[in-house]
This record gives structure tokens, sequence and C-alpha cells, in this order.
């Protein structure tokens, strides 16, 4: 009895490693990549502010005319586990010009640039039967636009963004998506566009929008 007993004393601490080795030599997890880094190029439609005051049957307005624009964006997943909710910063340009409508006399094209600063909020839904390496996914941003021009159009206003999307992920660390966002720019408080000398269009009203859908291709980390 005494030697099952010693025997026992033995053998307990010996399998108690054993165990813990074993386990140590078991592959972990991957790590999960919490940062993204997309780098994108898109088109923009364009943007109509109305002209004030405004005149009976006359719908003059001022047009950010539709053209390409590009950006990039920096993206964290706060929380391990929930790798399909993601939050963005995301910077936009775009060159284009304006003109005016319904304005006599016609002022001249001018250049103008926008850029815009979003934070973006993403989740990628749940579907069933869906390709993991596909992931549909809805969004919502907010943050600021500015407008300026090398004359004195220069103003910044809040703006915020509903759309979607599809990001593509054919390895682990890289991936792609296809994007397309509704962009509300409040027009409030009146904005001044110098057409020329001595001529001054005043632009306001509650918001101008624009649409952009853009392609991009994102790094994970």
């Amino acid at each position: 009895m005494q030697s099952c007993s010693v025997l026992r004393l033995v053998a307990m601490p010996l399998l108690v490693v054993s165990l813990h080795a074993l386990s140590a030599q078991e592959p972990a997890g991957p790590t999960p990549l919490r940062f993204d880094f997309t780098s994108f190029a898109g088109y923009r439609s364009t943007m109509t502010f109305p002209a004030e005051p405004h005149v009976t049957g006359m719908d003059s307005r001022v047009v950010l005319e539709a053209s390409p624009s590009f950006g990039f964006s920096f993206g964290v997943r706060l929380l391990p586990n929930r790798e399909e909710d993601l939050i963005e910063v995301r910077w936009a340009r775009q060159d284009s010009y304006l003109h005016t409508e319904k304005i006599t006399p016609v002022p001249p094209r001018q250049r103008v640039v926008l850029n815009q600063f979003h934070g973006d909020f993403s989740h990628e839904p749940l579907i069933e039967d869906w390709p993991n390496w596909i992931k549909p996914f809805v969004l919502a941003s907010i943050g600021a636009t500015r407008l300026s021009s090398s004359s004195a159009v220069s103003f910044a206003r809040f703006s915020f963004g509903l759309g979607g999307g599809i990001r593509f992920y054919p390895s682990r660390h890289l991936g792609f998506k296809l994007q397309a966002e509704w962009l509300p720019v409040l027009a409030s408080p009146q904005v001044a566009f110098l057409c020329g000398a001595g001529c001054v269009i005043h632009v306001g009203g509650s918001a101008a929008s624009q649409g952009e859908a853009f392609v991009g291709t994102f790094v994970r980390f």
C-alpha cells in the first residue's frame, strides 16, 4: 500500500507537467487583425447650391461639377471578438469646377477643390450561406467638407453620409472594396461666391448633396 501511495505521489506531478507541456505545444489561433489602411479612387456626382435671393420662376443655382475623386482612410476594429465592426478616419479630395445656371450675365467657371474629412462607422452583417471572402457592409459617416479655390471661395460645412458596399478578402492581409455613399453638406449659413468684378452670388438652403462611388485596396495588420 505504501508503494502504491508513493507511486501516485510521483505520477501526479509528472502527469500535470506533461499535460501542461502538451497544451503549450498546441498551435495558437491567428492573431486578430485590428487595423486597416485603404487607398481609393472613385467618382463624385454634381452638387447644387440654390442661389439667393430666389426669383419666382427662376431656378438659379451654383453647381459643383461631377469629377473623379481619390483619398485614403485608416481604420481600427476596437473589439477583437467583433471584427465585423470597423471605425475609420477618411480623407477624400475632388478637383472640380463651379458654374452657374440661369444667372445673367453668366459668370466664368471657377476651378475649386473639395476636401472632405469624415469618421466612418461600418458593420458587416452576418448573412447565411454567404462566402467568407465576400462581405457586404453598411456605413454611416459624419464630419466636415471644405470647398476652396484660388479666388475668395472658401468655406467649410458640416456633412454626413449613408451608404454601403462589398469587401473582398482574397487573403488574410489584403483586400478590395466597392463603396457607394450619399453625402449631404449643410449649406447654411449663407455662402458668398465671387463671380467677377462687382459680382457676388449668395447661396444657401438647408443642404446640398452629392453621391460618391469608389473602388479601394486595403491592407490589414
